[in-house]
């Protein structure tokens, strides 16, 4: 049974699909891709699509994730190129690679995330941020299944800081950008939890919703502060793997 690992995206519009809807959308592309799944046992089976770390509802993103099992062994980047094509604009399918090590989910311990905040000027996002920063707490709340819940956002908040508007995307108003990496905790802490901690210790409110996209998730690494490609080990596995086979190749050939 081959496994292939798919880093997909939510952009536009499709921000505001649930993961429901992505998931009827994907299988809908499996089927017209032909894409030989395996299924789960049982009286209703199922294709083995595993789903890590879905971003919430309403945000965009460049980084999500999902592996799939197959009965027959297909080229990665064949397989990408014919799901991209029977997904919808906007939910595309960026990269793909075989799996060749365990625990995907393991190495998604953070995300990078952007937040857009217009009508609010550079200056004062500046200041909350630094006030947000230099706390040693910030409590926020949430409503949970089991009602309000109260919890400390800022230790997973491992980098929070602005950043100036690309040339690309111009506005007439003011408009504030910032960019932060948050470490995948529990209870979680959202990019709107953040917002609530830069209200509450700054005042800040942004006037419209904030455009949130995740830029990557991956494992955090803490000497840098940086998010790694979780895909990175599979690749690195594959270049291995027919290094040493080149090499073995070579060692039975006749001098």
């Amino acid at each position: 049974m081959q496994r292939i690992r798919l880093r997909y995206t939510k952009r536009g519009r499709l921000r505001f699909t649930s993961h429901r809807d992505f998931q009827r959308a994907f299988e809908r592309a499996l089927r017209r891709a032909e894409v030989p799944m395996a299924y789960s046992a049982g009286f209703t089976p199922h294709p083995k699509v595993s789903y890590a770390n879905a971003a919430p509802t309403g945000t965009g993103s460049e980084a999500e994730y999902l592996e799939i099992a197959l009965t027959a062994e297909r080229d990665p980047d064949k397989l990408r190129e014919l799901l991209d094509e029977s997904m919808p604009v906007g939910l595309d399918i960026i990269d793909a690679v075989e799996a060749r090590t365990s625990g995907l989910a393991d190495r998604l311990t953070a995300s990078v995330w952007e937040l857009r905040l217009d009508g609010v000027a550079p200056e004062d996002a500046e200041r909350a941020v630094a006030a947000f920063n230099a706390a040693e707490s910030v409590e926020v709340q949430r409503m949970a299944k089991n009602g309000m819940r109260t919890f400390d956002a800022r230790p997973a908040v491992a980098h929070l800081e602005t950043i100036s508007p690309q040339a690309d995307r111009p506005t007439d108003q003011a408009c504030a950008i910032l960019r932060l990496v948050v470490r995948h905790v529990t209870p979680a802490v959202r990019p709107d939890d953040v917002l609530s901690g830069l209200r509450a210790v700054a005042d800040l409110a942004p006037p419209v919703a904030a455009a949130v996209t995740r830029l990557a998730q991956g494992l955090f690494d803490e000497e840098t502060g940086t998010v790694t490609d979780p895909l990175a080990p599979d690749r690195e596995a594959v270049v291995t793997g027919n290094s040493t086979v080149a090499e073995a190749a070579a060692a039975k050939a006749p001098a």
